[in-house]
């Protein structure tokens, strides 16, 4: 195959568009090629008056050494070999190693050992992904939570319950494999060549079930409503695991198990604590989610193309760095989305956002965000980062009457620090409903200078993101885990042999993708543990 790179086309491109213009960039007649697909294609809005998108080729062709010995000053056509993802082999013959907790690290973690053949037993302390959607659509309309079952814990993880972003920093080349899988599974196919791929919610919840059925397919098993408690461990090294399910402890022996408990256990983190398990505290960022009109970042992002079919709904990212030295930026940007209740703990208010995979919502919203740093904790405990957390989310619970409804402010009263009266153009999406209250009610006051200060700033970069109408709802605090569970080269613990602390919760990724990457790593670490 044969990769050709920086190929601009116009937003109304066909089929056709992509092989003439393939056949010009290798100097030959359309005849010669078997094939032209899309490989990567993102959006070059820098100019205004001429959005368009810019895109690379995957092309099978005949006499593909001829073609590429005639185009080989050119630096941006190049040969393509097809990643595959090789199965490791399983030579120890583990057998059904445990994994806790089923977001995309834990469900790629069994994936892989079940395709290994081990047999995997997967402990969700939420339920399936079916069960688990109408207890958050409950929590959402009638302010009833479930501490177990949310749009942090349950089949899929708090990923579920958000835009689906399959964009990452990270370069690792498992990440092809993550995709063809979601998409296998149901995802759109459009993921395979986004730059910036996205599921949607509406799309994530039938993609995560077939993912389960896969694992079951091969031999795994998963238990819903099994909250892990404990850890027995003989001579440094871990010999079953403890867990409650219907009321029932469970004692369930193995020697390997993949620790996959999301960013917002905080049950767990403590005991893992009380056991002896290394941990250290980790910085991460609280905020608020701002609101604007998707349509009026369109028209920012997008000029007079604001209205064409092929853009849809306009994205961006944002960050700051102050002169104080802290940093402010925006996260997970949920176009054509809403901001929703995202508390796993009773008496605590959580805000996240969340988009379908149309992205045709009214709103766009993403989270502001400032970096906070361990010293901002006001302890030296591992788990302090957890109780800032906790302090945050309970004043906000207090403050906006008990009823898990959530405090906003719009964007102009905030900058002019002035009691909120009225919404303005941007009406909150958050249920179960929003109250007009200044931040500074419950968010450190460090956090609400800096978002000040940030604000202007943000809006100099992106015209109309400080728009006196938008919205601002919060507290946002679950950005990332606020404790890193140590582990050496061999992705084991520092403390506690047989156990594999992996993906969000236990600090070593930030997002779906790089998670179920860092499950796919220490799925092949208990693999080659036996060779």
């Amino acid at each position: 195959m044969i990769l050709i790179r920086s190929v601009t086309l116009p937003l109304s491109y066909t089929q056709k568009t992509l092989t003439d213009l393939a056949a010009q960039r290798l100097h030959t007649d359309r005849r010669q090629l078997q094939s032209v697909t899309l490989f990567r294609r993102s959006v070059d809005a820098r100019k205004k008056q001429s959005v368009h998108f810019t895109a690379s080729l995957l092309v099978n062709a005949h006499q593909e050494a001829a073609l590429l010995a005639a185009c080989k000053t050119d630096k941006d056509v190049l040969p393509y070999t097809p990643y595959q993802y090789h199965v490791p082999a399983n030579p120890g013959k583990v057998q059904s190693p445990v994994v806790i907790g089923s977001g995309p690290a834990g469900l790629f973690a069994a994936y892989v050992l079940a395709l290994a053949g081990t047999r995997p037993i997967l402990l969700e302390r939420g339920y399936d992904v079916d069960t688990r959607t109408a207890a958050v659509r409950r929590f959402w309309e009638t302010g009833v939570l479930d501490p177990d079952c949310n749009v942090q814990f349950g089949e899929g993880g708090a990923g579920t319950f958000s835009d689906g972003k399959l964009n990452t920093g990270t370069k690792d080349p498992r990440i092809r494999f993550v995709l063809e899988t979601f998409a296998a599974c149901g995802a759109p196919g459009e993921i395979l060549w986004q730059a910036k791929p996205h599921i949607g919610t509406d799309r994530l919840a039938p993609t995560v079930r077939n993912l389960r059925q896969r694992i079951l397919g091969l031999g795994g098993t998963v238990h819903f409503g099994a909250c892990v408690t404990g850890l027995e461990q003989k001579n440094g090294r871990l010999r079953a695991i403890r867990y409650i399910q219907g009321g029932e402890t469970v004692l369930l022996p193995t020697e390997h198990a993949i620790l996959a408990i999301g960013h917002s256990a905080r049950d767990t983190f403590s005991m893992l604590w009380s056991m002896g398990i290394p941990m250290t505290q980790k910085s991460f960022a609280v905020g608020m989610r701002i609101e604007h009109l998707q349509s009026r970042m369109n028209q920012t992002l997008y000029g007079k193309f604001a209205h064409h079919p092929a853009l849809g709904a306009a994205d961006y990212k944002l960050v700051t760095h102050l002169p104080e030295g802290r940093s402010v930026y925006t996260f997970c940007m949920c176009p054509g989305g809403q901001v929703v209740a995202a508390a796993s703990e009773p008496e605590h208010v959580v805000t996240n956002g969340m988009s379908c995979f149309a992205r045709d919502g009214k709103n766009a919203n993403s989270a502001l965000l400032v970096g906070v740093q361990p010293e901002d904790f006001g302890s030296d405990h591992p788990l302090a980062g957890v109780e800032f957390q906790r302090r945050i989310e309970h004043q906000a619970y207090l403050v906006a009457g008990r009823t898990y409804m959530a405090p906003a402010i719009t964007v102009g009263d905030f900058l002019l620090n002035r009691t909120p009266k009225a919404y303005g153009a941007v009406q909150p999406t958050y249920a179960p409903g929003t109250v007009l209250l200044p931040p500074e009610a419950y968010l450190p006051p460090f956090v609400c200078r800096s978002l000040r200060l940030a604000l202007p700033r943000l809006g100099r970069l992106l015209p109309g993101f400080d728009d006196p109408e938008a919205l601002l709802t919060g507290p946002e605090t679950r950005s990332s885990s606020p404790v890193r569970i140590l582990r050496q080269e061999n992705l084991q613990s520092a403390g506690l042999a047989g156990l594999y602390p992996c993906g969000e919760g236990a600090g070593y990724a930030g997002g779906i993708t790089s998670a179920a990457v860092d499950g796919i790593r220490c799925a092949e670490a208990i693999l080659g543990s036996m060779a």
